[in-house]
């Protein structure tokens, strides 16, 4: 009784899949699609002045996909996002096209710039202004923080800037990060020496660089800021960075107030990165500043308008 069974259950399968199989045909249209979306006149622009000419992929719409969902993200407001791309092409794509040329704009900025609104918060108190990722792709947050920096208030969303001036505001929050992560992009392409890791080797605090006592007295142990001493990739990229967007008047401030210990420290790992800047990517780092500074300076004063997208 039990094979009669079993064998009748088998051959109801048998027929049900010889039927299945007979009756249903693959379609060849994909149920998996991607979401449409109508080009607006910014996505013209960004087709015209980012994609075409660098190939670069500008997202200001929230894409869960590219985003780190373990923080609170909110996409970046129309107009923030149309800010952010004009100072970014004029303030630093167009840097590394006057100074590397746009060879080097081509081949090695990054190929994807993703936003959010806000910034990422993490639970020590401090929070993520951007991060760098596979060598091709820089995230941005708080970009809806930039309008109120660049008209020089004092605060946005009862968040209070770090100063009350405009650049040292802009380059704290954005553009010193843009250099900072791509930096670390140059790096992955090509290392710098292994001297650099030695003058403060033994000092870096990795988590730690924001808590008592690292976050004090830094500079007089030869770091240019509390997130130098994260590591020595941190250090090198923060390096630069800063070089980069800060005038000489602040640099001889940061050395005179590390000491003569601590200045000399930052003027051995400044050598280093400004031998590796021209021996491996034929730019000269104060050439860069100039260019950045002064771009960034017409940015402030209003002589870029930071709203047209006209073609």
């Amino acid at each position: 009784m039990k094979k009669i069974l079993l064998y009748t259950w088998m051959l109801v399968v048998g027929a049900t899949s010889l039927t299945s199989c007979s009756e249903d045909d693959l379609s060849p249209v994909s149920v998996i699609t991607s979401p449409q979306t109508s080009q607006n006149d910014f996505d013209k622009w960004l087709e015209k002045n980012f994609v075409l000419p660098y190939n670069i992929d500008f997202k200001y719409r929230l894409d869960d996909n590219e985003l780190d969902m373990n923080y609170y993200q909110v996409p970046a407001s129309y107009e923030s996002a149309i800010i952010m791309a004009h100072v970014l092409k004029y303030a630093c794509v167009e840097v590394y096209n006057e100074v590397a040329g746009v060879e080097f704009t081509r081949r090695y900025f990054p190929k994807m710039f993703v936003l959010s609104g806000e910034w990422e918060y993490r639970n020590n108190g401090t929070y993520i202004l951007g991060t760098a990722e596979g060598g091709k792709k820089i995230f941005l947050a708080g970009a809806d923080y930039l309008p109120a920096v660049i008209r020089g208030e004092a605060g946005y969303r009862q968040f209070s800037f770090v100063s009350s001036d405009p650049l040292t505001n802009m380059n704290y929050y954005f553009f010193k990060t843009i250099h900072h992560e791509f930096t670390h992009i140059l790096n992955q392409t090509k290392n710098y020496s292994e001297d650099f890791q030695l003058i403060t080797g033994s000092l870096y605090v990795a988590d730690s660089w924001s808590e008592k006592p690292n976050n004090v007295d830094y500079l007089k142990r030869g770091f240019i800021s509390s997130y130098a001493q994260h590591s020595h990739q941190e250090d090198f990229a923060e390096m630069l960075s800063l070089y980069v967007t800060s005038d000489e008047a602040q640099w001889q401030k940061w050395m005179t107030e590390a000491g003569t210990s601590g200045a000399q420290l930052l003027e051995d790992k400044l050598e280093i990165v400004r031998d590796y800047m021209q021996n491996e990517w034929n730019v000269d780092i104060d050439q860069l500043r100039s260019s950045i500074l002064s771009r960034e300076e017409d940015v402030i004063k209003g002589d870029v308008d930071l709203l047209d997208l006209s073609l």
